[in-house]
């Protein structure tokens, strides 16, 4: 086989995965554009048979408790993210250093916490009735502030700095912030790009939280306003209506479009964001599979 034909055959196979990943996108936004009489009649297609805007209607029905929601979701997302990735960097490079006397039990510590927690009553009962977080958006914030597992990712790729890059920096006069901020940090963009990412998506995606801590509707994100709304159009499709055929009461409550104009409305922004990581995300997978 010539290089020219292998090359053809790599890209028509890329292409192929490209579409495979793209599709179940595509039949989620034609099922979100789809009325719920031609769902039940066609199931979902492609190409909606007859289009409709129900979906987006309901989801669209309160503007300002969405944008409020969508205001929360982003500020906990970018607060909790930054913050995250800097106290995850501080915890990963002391325990990566090896001229730091107590980093093996402090590594061993971090590794601890992954194997138990203190279980949900506890949490509660701290977040509540001690740190007095209920209602504020810092109980969106603080509980996901730092992860063992991605501490402990971030010091395998801090192990891999050369130490003599600090030893010549001391040498400089440069003391320890001075490292950790000018040096450390621009070194491993990489890692903390990829890591931003995850962490980005989970503070983007919470409701849990809210859903135990959160009360006051002007701090519901996103993810749980739309819970909430979906619950409504469940269970106003599911209530008895006298002397309404099902057919109507289906058309009138389009539940199943509704869940996937929900999932546009919630991915939509970490799809713009993610390119703008994507080439350090690659660089990040990259350099952990050549020094790993």
């Amino acid at each position: 086989m010539s290089a020219r034909t292998l090359n053809l055959s790599i890209n028509a196979f890329f292409i192929v995965v490209c579409l495979l990943i793209a599709l179940p996108f595509v039949l989620v936004v034609s099922i979100s554009l789809t009325s719920e009489d031609s769902l039940h009649q066609f199931g979902y297609q492609f190409l909606p048979h007859t289009w409709s805007w129900e979906a987006y209607r309901i989801v669209f029905e309160k503007p300002d408790s969405l944008l409020r929601a969508y205001g929360v979701t982003a500020f906990i997302t970018v607060v909790g993210t930054v913050a995250s990735l800097l106290l995850t960097a501080m915890i990963a490079y002391p325990i990566s250093r090896r001229d730091f006397h107590y980093n093996r039990p402090l590594t061993f510590y971090v590794f601890f916490t992954m194997l138990f927690n203190g279980g949900l009553i506890p949490f509660y009962i701290l977040m509540t009735q001690y740190l007095h977080l209920k209602n504020s958006l810092a109980a969106l914030i603080i509980p996901s502030l730092m992860s063992p597992f991605n501490i402990m990712i971030m010091k395998g790729f801090l192990d891999k700095i050369s130490p003599e890059i600090v030893e010549s920096a001391k040498i400089d006069g440069a003391r320890e912030f001075r490292i950790f901020f000018r040096i450390v940090l621009p070194l491993s963009t990489p890692a903390l790009a990829t890591l931003g990412l995850f962490i980005a998506f989970g503070y983007w995606n919470e409701w849990y939280n809210a859903l135990l801590f959160i009360d006051d509707d002007k701090y519901i994100p996103l993810q749980l306003l739309l819970v909430r709304i979906l619950s409504q159009a469940e269970f106003l499709a599911n209530s008895p209506m006298a002397e309404v055929s099902d057919k109507l009461r289906f058309a009138q409550f389009p539940t199943l479009s509704v869940r996937m104009a929900m999932a546009i409305v919630a991915s939509g922004p970490m799809l713009i964001v993610f390119p703008f990581f994507q080439r350090y995300f690659v660089k990040g997978i990259a350099v952990g599979s050549l020094k790993g």
